[in-house]
């Protein structure tokens, strides 16, 4: 389901949501995204220094969480975001190859090596490096979406 009220205190950050992210990620990488953090940890990764960002399952699939750093990357706000079909995080020109890596990731449930080029909403484009892509379960273990998170990007010329 897609959320468009912004994390915030009154929806705790959408930490169900975050939940299932961090779980995912524990369960196929076999290792934590994030140290304990406590009770909080829908805030915590909302305001941390790398960005994160999933998406569903729909054929075409739709962007449905984005932590405050991804958000100021891309430039848009979580209502420009929300529903955004995630293939326009690239460009045309690098749309192939955005579907050949989600390919390979529902084949091997992660990837923790990614890099690629990257647009903003005002055409800036910037490089991200050793991204870890990973499918996303539900609380059953049922496909849920993909995530991304990278700590390593330079704005592109």
């Amino acid at each position: 389901m897609l959320d468009l009220h912004p994390p915030g205190p009154d929806n705790r950050y959408h930490q169900a949501h975050v939940k299932l992210l961090l779980d995912s990620y524990r369960r196929v990488l076999g290792e934590p995204l994030l140290d304990a953090v406590g009770d909080d940890f829908g805030r915590v990764v909302y305001e941390a220094d790398f960005a994160l960002l999933s998406h569903n399952t729909d054929p075409d699939p739709l962007f449905n969480y984005a932590n405050r750093k991804a958000l100021e990357l891309f430039e848009l706000t979580w209502q420009e975001l929300v529903g955004l079909p995630s293939r326009f995080s690239a460009e045309p020109v690098n749309r192939e190859e955005r579907e050949r890596l989600l390919a390979k990731v529902a084949r091997q449930g992660y990837i923790d090596d990614y890099a690629g080029v990257r647009i903003a909403k005002s055409g800036r484009r910037f490089m991200i490096r050793g991204a870890v892509v990973w499918n996303v379960l539900d609380g059953d273990g049922r496909p849920y979406g993909q995530a991304a998170c990278f700590s390593d990007w330079d704005w592109l010329a």
